[in-house]
């Protein structure tokens, strides 16, 4: 699975992108599986027309049951990039989340035991802003993307603070050109230097 580039920044680069566990594929599986049982046990002991209710009926089950969670499972994407964590939801009506990293205060992973053994889990993570927490389950090995986003986050907050500097170092250099210590040209010169090592 390929997140389109066309919606990354310009220097967005992507750290891992994922689909929920296919642990989230066993129930409608299951229900795929039965489905089938069940067109197999009408077929041969339902006689002619009732076969044909019998067999709408399960196929109409399976695709109110079983079909959605194929979809949203196939439909649902996570992107972790080097700016800002994606979700992407939906196949007609679609639905999306981006958490810029520097805004998350917190991530937070948990297992069931079934869940520990199976590499699988949910993420909470908690961040700034209108919405404050987010849930998302099924997430396949959810301490390694706990980690990876602390990671990515602590990358992020150390590039923002160098860009905080050099937009501190052009606030006192239009400070000094003010004051009358810089001229246009070095004023010019100096900016175009500053500029030129972000």
């Amino acid at each position: 699975m390929k997140y389109p580039a066309r919606l990354l920044s310009s220097r967005e680069e992507i750290a891992a992108a994922f689909r929920p566990h296919w642990m989230a594929l066993v129930l409608p599986a299951l229900i795929s599986l039965l489905s089938v049982a069940a067109i197999i046990a009408v077929a041969l002991s339902v006689e002619a027309p009732e076969v044909w209710y019998a067999l709408a009926g399960i196929l109409v089950i399976w695709l109110l049951v079983a079909l959605p969670r194929w979809i949203a499972w196939w439909f649902t994407h996570y992107v972790v990039t080097n700016e800002r964590l994606i979700v992407r939801r939906g196949f007609v009506a679609r639905q999306g989340k981006e958490i810029p990293l520097e805004v998350i205060n917190d991530v937070a992973f948990s297992q069931t035991v079934i869940e520990r053994l199976l590499r699988s889990g949910d993420l909470l993570i908690e961040s700034a802003g209108e919405q404050g927490q987010s849930r998302y389950s099924d997430i396949p090995d959810p301490e390694r993307v706990q980690a990876l986003i602390y990671r990515r986050r602590e990358a992020r907050m150390l590039g923002l603070q160098g860009k905080q500097t050099a937009i501190e170092q052009l606030d006192m250099l239009a400070k000094l050109h003010r004051d009358g210590v810089l001229t246009d040209e070095e004023l010019e010169a100096k900016k175009q230097k500053l500029l030129g090592d972000i």
